[in-house]
C-alpha cells in the first residue's frame, strides 16, 4: 500500500515565560519504522522536514527507502495517511476520497464541520487513542505515561515565581513539601504519581474505581488513595498546590468534575494540570492554553508528548508499528486497527454512534 506522512505543523501560543509557542514536532514513523514498511513491500511518501523537530533528518527516511515529496503529495499519494495531530479542514481537502486517515482525533471534542468533511469525502478514520486489542489500547498508553512522567518537571517550573508563588515540589529540612492530588488512577495518573513521589512532593491520588486505586497502591505506594466522592473532592482541591486531572474515557468527552466555585477556594498561584484538555478537559475553566484564571495557573496543552518529540516519536512508533505490519492491502481488515475508527469508509463507526 501507498502510506502518506506528512509534517505536523500545529502550534500553541504559550506565555512568554515557558517561550513563545509549542509546535507538534512528533512523526508517525522514525526511519526505522519506515524501513520495516519499506521491506514488506509497502512505499512510504514522507513530507520534506516531516521528522526535522523529532531529530529524523530527510536523508535518514531517503536511506530507509521512503520518498521525498511535497505537502500536496504526502496526502495526496496516501491511501494511508498517517498524522499525529487532528486534521484541519485544509488538509482533509488534500486527502484522496476513500483515504484511510489515523492519528489522533479525538473527534468526540473536534472543531464543528470537521467530521461532516470527512465523512462527505468518505474517509476512514482511525485514532491512536483507540486503537488496541480488546481494552488495551497500547498507543494511548504509551503516550499517557509520557504525559504523566512529564508532569513534575511541568508543575514545578510553573510553581516557581513569577508564574507562581515560588514554592519547590520536594520542600526542604523543616518545611513541607508540596501537595498533589491527582484525580484519576489510569496509566497517566499512576505515571504523575510515581513522578510526583520520585520528585519529594506529597501526593494524593484519586479515583471512582477500587480496583484502580489498588493497582495504583502497588505502584506508587507512598501515595495516599481515595475513592472520588464531592465532599472529598472539595477538601483536597483546597489545600491542593497541584491538581492533575488524568481522567478520561476512551472515545468520549472527559467528565468535568471541577466547577469554578470549586476551584475558587484553591490556593492563590497553584497549578492545575488538565491532562484531559485532549478531551475537553475536567476543569469547567478549562480551554487550550496556559493561563490564569481564579487565581489558579491552568497548563491545558494538548498532546503534551509534543514537548519531548524525539522520545514520543520512537514511543508512537514502537506501538503503532506491529499493527502497521498485519496491513496487507486494507487496514481495516486489522482488527486492532478496525477497533479505532470513528468512521469506515465516511460512515459512523461505534464510537460515533
Amino acid at each position: 500500500m501507498d502510506f502518506g506522512l506528512p509534517k505536523e505543523r500545529t502550534s500553541l501560543k504559550i506565555p512568554p515565560a515557558l517561550g513563545e509557542e509549542v509546535q507538534e514536532g512528533r512523526v508517525a514513523l522514525t526511519p526505522q519504522g519506515v524501513r520495516e514498511l519499506v521491506a514488506r513491500g509497502h512505499r512510504v511518501y514522507v513530507e520534506r522536514g516531516a521528522g526535522e523537530r523529532a531529530g529524523f533528518p530527510d536523508a535518514a527516511y531517503e536511506e530507509a527507502g521512503a520518498s521525498l515529496v511535497s505537502r500536496e503529495e504526502a496526502f495526496g499519494r496516501g491511501e494511508v495517511v498517517l498524522k499525529v495531530a487532528r486534521p484541519t479542514l485544509h488538509e482533509l481537502a488534500l486527502l484522496r476520497p476513500g483515504a484511510t486517515l489515523m492519528g489522533f482525533l479525538h473527534l468526540a471534542v473536534a472543531e464543528t464541520g470537521l467530521l461532516e468533511a470527512m465523512a462527505e469525502k468518505g474517509l476512514s478514520a482511525i485514532g491512536y487513542e483507540l486503537m488496541g486489542e480488546g481494552p488495551r489500547r497500547p498507543i494511548l498508553k504509551a503516550m499517557s505515561e509520557i504525559a504523566g512522567r512529564m508532569a513534575p518537571q511541568i508543575a514545578g517550573r510553573l510553581l516557581e515565581a513569577p508564574l507562581g508563588p515560588g514554592m519547590l515540589l520536594s520542600g526542604l529540612p523543616g518545611i513541607p513539601p508540596a501537595d498533589v492530588v491527582v484525580l484519576g488512577a489510569g496509566t497517566l495518573g499512576r505515571a504523575a504519581a510515581r513522578a510526583f513521589l520520585g520528585a519529594g512532593a506529597s501526593v494524593y491520588l484519586l479515583d471512582k474505581e477500587l480496583s484502580a486505586l489498588e493497582e495504583a497502591s502497588r505502584e506508587a505506594p507512598g501515595a495516599i488513595t481515595a475513592l472520588i466522592t464531592q465532599s472529598r473532592l472539595e477538601r483536597y482541591v483546597a489545600f491542593a498546590d497541584v491538581l492533575v486531572g488524568a481522567v478520561a474515557v476512551p472515545g468520549e468527552r472527559a467528565p468535568v468534575l471541577l466547577s469554578r466555585e470549586l476551584l475558587a477556594r484553591m490556593r492563590r498561584g497553584s497549578v492545575l494540570l488538565d491532562f484531559a484538555i485532549d478531551q475537553g478537559g475536567v476543569a469547567e475553566t478549562s480551554r487550550p492554553g496556559i493561563y490564569q484564571e481564579l487565581g489558579v495557573t491552568h497548563f491545558c496543552l494538548p498532546n503534551v508528548p509534543a514537548l519531548v518529540p524525539r522520545t514520543a516519536s520512537h514511543a508512537l512508533t514502537a506501538t503503532l508499528l506491529p499493527f502497521l505490519l498485519q496491513v496487507e492491502d486494507d487496514p481495516l481488515k486489522v482488527p486492532a486497527l478496525r477497533q479505532g475508527a470513528y468512521l469506515l469508509l465516511g460512515q459512523k463507526g461505534g464510537h460515533l454512534e
